[in-house]
Formats: structure tokens, sequence, C-alpha cells
């Protein structure tokens, strides 16, 4: 299972209706929400779709311990 934090960019696989393939990851769970980067939509996944649908991660946002 692929770690995830919140404020990562990743790559989808399907391209949105808007026409961008980039999300922003702003929160995490049982289910993962992602901010569309072209219109700003919202969409909550379940982690298995979620991890199914991405591509690859455009952009890392380290987590400071």
């Amino acid at each position: 299972m692929k770690e995830f934090n919140v404020g990562d960019i990743v790559e989808m696989k399907k391209t949105h209706p808007c026409g961008t393939k980039e999300w922003e990851v702003t929160r995490l769970g049982a289910d993962i929400k992602i901010k569309c980067m072209g219109c700003g939509r919202l969409v909550m996944l379940p982690r298995s779709k979620f991890e199914k649908g991405i591509k690859k991660v455009i952009k890392e946002n380290k987590v400071e311990n």
C-alpha cells in the first residue's frame, strides 16, 4: 500500500471533464478527498478506488514528524 500525504499532487488515469488529470489530496482516511487542480471540484473516493485510479505522484508533500 502506497503512502500519501495531504497536499500531494497526483495524476489520475482518467481525465476530469474540465480537461485536467492533476488532483491535490486534501483528506486521508478510509476515503480520500481530492481537489481538481483545473476547476476546484472536490471528490471523495474509497481508498481502493483511488489507488487503482492513480497514475503517478507529481509533487510529494513531505510531513515532518
